[in-house]
C-alpha cells in the first residue's frame, strides 16, 4: 500500500504541461475573439453586400447562417480532435484555415461563392475555438484558471459587440475601395500576428488518454443541428417550403438517435463525442441550461437592432456599429471586476446581472418607442450602458461555471460541447427573433416590431435570472 502512495506522484510531474504564459494567455484569447468577431461582423455589411453582389434575402442568410452552423455542427469534432491530436497543433491549423478562408470570403466574385467560402470559415473556426478553453483548462488551475476564465468570458462578450461596430466602421471606411469586402481581409493580417505568436507562447496539451473520433457520433450530431438550424434559418425567406416542415419534423427523431448512441458507448466504456456522463455533473447541466436562453436572445437582439436601426431609422453603417458602444464599454469594465466580486459574492452575481440586463433592455424599448425613428447612440445610451453591466455579471461567470468541475482529460470534450451550446443558440437567435421581427414589420411597422422584439427578448432574460438562482453558489 505504502510503495502504491509513493509512487503515484511521479507520473504527472513528469506529464505536467507547462503553465500558460501571460503571452499564450492572449494569443488564445485573440484566437478566441476572431470567430465571434466574425459571427457578427456582417449584420451591418449586409446590404452592401446584396448590392454589390445582387444577393437576394435567402442568399444574404446564407451568408450569416453558412458559417454559424457549420461552425456550430463542428465545434465538439474540433474538441475532440484536439484531445486526439494536440491542442496547439488544430489551433495553429484552424488559425492558419481561417486567415486563409477569410481571404476567399474577401475576395469573393458571387454571391454564391460567398457562401461557400463562409461555410469553410466557419469549419475552420470550428477547429481553433475549442483549443482555447480546452489549452486554458490543462495549462493553469486555482486564481490563474480564474483570471483566465474571467478574461476568455470579457473577451467573448465584448466581440460579439465590438464585430458588429467594427464592421460598420470598415464598411464605410472603405478602406482602398474594398467596400464590404474589408470586413473579412481585416482578418489577415490579425491571423498572421496571431500565428507568429502562437508558435512562440502556446504550449501543446493533449488528452492523456486520447480516444477515437466517434463517427456515427459525430454524423448524428451533425445531422440534428443541420435538421433545427438549416430551415429555421432559412425558412421565411425561402417562404417555408415543404422541406423545412419535413426537416423540423426529423429533428427530435435524429437527436433521440443521437443519445441513444451516444449513451450506448458511454456506458461500453468508450468516449462518446458528448459523453451523456458529462451531464452528471451539476454546473455543467445548469450553465448550459442557461446559456441557451442568454445566447439566443444576445444574437437575435445584435441583428435585429442592425437591421431597424440602418433599414428603419435610416443610420449609416458607423452609426448603427457605434450606437451600441455604450454597451461594449460598459460591458468590458464590468467584466474586469468579475472574478472579484465572484469571490466576494458566488454565483449571485449572475441573477443580479440578469435584473440588470432586463432594466436595460426596458430602457431601449421605452426609447424606441417615444423617439422613433429618430434613434441612435444618445436615445440607445442609457438602455445599453445598463444592459452591459448586466451582461458582464452573467457571461463570464456562467463559462466559469460550467468548467469548473470537468477533469482536464476531458477539457477539449467539454468546452467543446459549452462552445456548440451557445453557437447553436447565437445561430438560433438570430433565425427565431430575427424571423419574428421580419415577419412583423409588414403588418406593423418597424417601430412596433422591434418594441415587441426587444419585449420577447426580455422574456428570455427573466428566464436565464429564473435559471440562475440554481447554479451552485460557490465555483470550484
Amino acid at each position: 500500500m505504502t510503495e502504491t502512495i509513493t509512487s503515484r506522484p511521479v507520473r504527472p510531474a513528469a506529464s505536467a504541461p507547462p503553465a500558460l504564459s501571460g503571452p499564450g494567455l492572449f494569443t488564445v484569447l485573440l484566437g478566441a475573439a476572431l470567430p465571434l468577431v466574425d459571427f457578427f461582423i456582417v449584420n451591418v455589411a449586409l446590404p452592401s453586400i446584396g448590392t454589390d453582389l445582387s444577393a437576394g434575402e435567402s442568399v444574404l442568410e446564407l451568408v450569416v447562417a453558412g458559417y454559424g452552423v457549420a461552425y456550430a455542427v463542428l465545434l465538439v469534432l474540433g474538441g475532440r480532435l484536439g484531445d486526439l491530436f494536440g491542442r496547439r497543433r488544430l489551433f495553429l491549423g484552424g488559425m492558419a484555415a481561417f486567415g486563409l478562408t477569410s481571404l476567399a470570403c474577401g475576395l469573393a466574385p458571387d454571391a454564391w461563392t460567398l457562401v461557400a467560402a463562409r461555410v469553410a470559415q466557419g469549419a475552420s473556426a470550428a477547429a481553433m475555438l475549442p483549443q482555447v478553453l480546452a489549452t486554458v483548462q490543462a495549462t493553469t488551475s486555482g486564481a490563474r484558471r480564474a483570471r483566465a476564465m474571467g478574461l476568455y468570458g470579457a473577451t467573448a462578450g465584448l466581440s460579439m459587440v465590438a464585430g458588429q461596430i467594427l464592421g460598420g466602421v470598415l464598411v464605410a471606411a472603405d478602406v482602398a475601395g474594398t467596400g464590404w469586402r474589408s470586413v473579412f481581409l481585416v482578418n489577415v493580417p490579425v491571423v498572421l500576428v496571431g500565428l507568429l505568436l502562437a508558435a512562440r507562447a502556446v504550449p501543446e496539451t493533449r488528452s492523456a488518454r486520447p480516444e477515437p473520433v466517434d463517427g456515427p457520433g459525430t454524423v448524428l450530431l451533425a445531422a440534428s443541428l443541420l435538421t433545427l438550424l438549416v430551415p429555421l434559418t432559412e425558412g421565411r425567406a425561402a417562404g417555408w417550403p415543404l422541406w423545412t416542415w419535413l426537416s423540423l419534423a426529423a429533428f427530435p427523431f435524429v437527436a433521440a438517435a443521437f443519445y441513444a448512441v451516444e449513451r450506448r458507448a458511454d456506458r461500453a466504456g468508450r468516449t462518446p463525442l458528448v459523453p451523456p456522463s458529462l451531464f452528471a455533473l451539476t454546473s455543467l447541466r445548469r450553465g448550459l441550461l442557461l446559456i441557451v436562453p442568454f445566447s439566443v436572445g444576445f444574437s437575435g437582439f445584435m441583428f435585429v437592432i442592425a437591421v431597424a436601426l440602418q433599414q428603419g431609422a435610416g443610420l449609416g453603417p458607423v452609426a448603427a456599429g457605434t450606437a451600441l458602444a455604450p454597451l461594449a464599454v460598459v460591458f468590458f469594465f464590468v467584466s474586469l471586476a468579475g472574478p472579484r466580486l465572484v469571490a466576494r459574492f458566488g454565483t449571485r452575481v449572475v441573477p443580479a446581472g440578469a435584473v440588470l440586463q432586463g432594466v436595460g433592455l426596458a430602457l431601449m424599448a421605452l426609447a424606441a418607442w417615444r423617439s422613433w425613428p429618430d434613434l441612435g447612440l444618445v436615445e440607445l445610451m442609457p438602455g445599453a450602458a445598463v444592459a452591459g453591466a448586466g451582461q458582464a455579471l452573467q457571461l463570464p461567470v456562467v463559462f466559469r461555471v460550467v468548467l469548473s468541475e470537468v477533469p482536464p482529460a476531458r477539457a477539449g470534450v467539454g468546452s467543446g460541447v459549452m462552445m456548440t451550446t451557445q453557437q447553436s443558440s447565437l445561430a438560433l437567435g438570430v433565425a427565431v427573433l430575427g424571423t419574428l421581427f421580419l415577419s412583423l414589420v409588414p403588418g406593423h411597422g418597424m417601430r412596433d416590431a422591434l418594441v415587441t422584439t426587444l419585449l420577447v427578448q426580455l422574456a428570455a432574460v427573466a428566464l436565464t435570472g429564473l435559471l440562475s438562482l440554481r447554479l451552485p453558489r460557490t465555483i470550484g
